[in-house]
């Protein structure tokens, strides 16, 4: 384990690293900023790994319970660690199970809002990295984006907010899959690495039993022409500088 500490920002978090597993990127600042203009009481994140969203949520948000799951024992041992480490016992539990075995866990309806940074690419698909630890992470191994999907339903309360980040490319299966799972789109929002490119990632709200009507937000430039952060995403950071692992 090449273990790092870095100090984040967000209130003073400290987050300890595993670099050669897998280390936060913008993705979890991204994700725990558009999950945190909700409000709401409670969250659970879905393959927190080493605890870095509840963590950010707990400077971002007033919620007085946070939880984060992970499949990885390494990692979810890290996670509690790092709760612990920064004091956040009594508002972040950590959990060690698959997302399949969640109804063992949690009852139905148990959390305001759910909040997934599921893999990326389906089984099979996209680049295949050496760690087994970073393999899980981004691809679909024993879970798929309907199991993240239908265990967000579970999770959530009548009108209940499910928040993810993801690709593009996979919008279709994102928007089918939340609709079969009674999570209806609500705001959705693309995420560009600049104002002239493409976006690489989208943000989506859903709700539990919404009604139809989805908003499309303005879109998100990560970075300026000359590779600084947008205003933006400066004030997401807090700061005008970052240490992070690019996802």
């Amino acid at each position: 384990m090449a273990e790092r500490i870095d100090d984040i920002g967000f209130s003073g978090i400290r987050l300890t690293q595993d670099a050669e597993a897998f280390c936060y990127g913008i993705d979890a600042v991204l994700l725990a900023d558009f999950a945190a203009s909700g409000g709401h009481r409670s969250y659970i994140d879905l393959g927190t790994n080493n605890g870095i969203i509840p963590l950010l949520l707990s400077a971002m948000t007033s919620a007085d319970q946070l939880c984060g799951v992970e499949l990885q024992p390494a990692a979810a041992a890290l996670a509690e660690r790092n709760v612990r480490d920064n004091g956040l016992a009594h508002r972040i539990s950590i959990v060690c199970c698959d997302v399949l075995d969640i109804k063992e866990h949690f009852g139905r309806g148990s959390f305001e809002a759910v909040v997934a940074n599921p893999p990326y690419f389906r089984k099979g698909s996209g680049l295949i990295n050496a760690a087994e630890s970073k393999i899980t992470a981004r691809h679909e191994t024993t879970a798929s984006l309907d199991d993240f999907v239908r265990c967000a339903s579970w999770l959530l309360g009548d009108r209940g907010a499910f928040y993810m980040i993801h690709r593009p490319d996979r919008l279709a299966d994102i928007v089918y899959s939340c609709r079969q799972a009674d999570l209806e789109p609500k705001v959705m929002r693309f995420v560009s690495p600049r104002r002239d490119r493409a976006p690489n990632l989208l943000l989506l709200e859903c709700r539990k039993y919404g009604g139809p009507g989805l908003k499309l937000a303005d879109p998100l430039a990560v970075h300026n022409e000359d590779g600084t952060y947008t205003g933006e995403i400066q004030r997401m950071y807090r700061r005008d500088s970052q240490k992070s692992c690019d996802v």
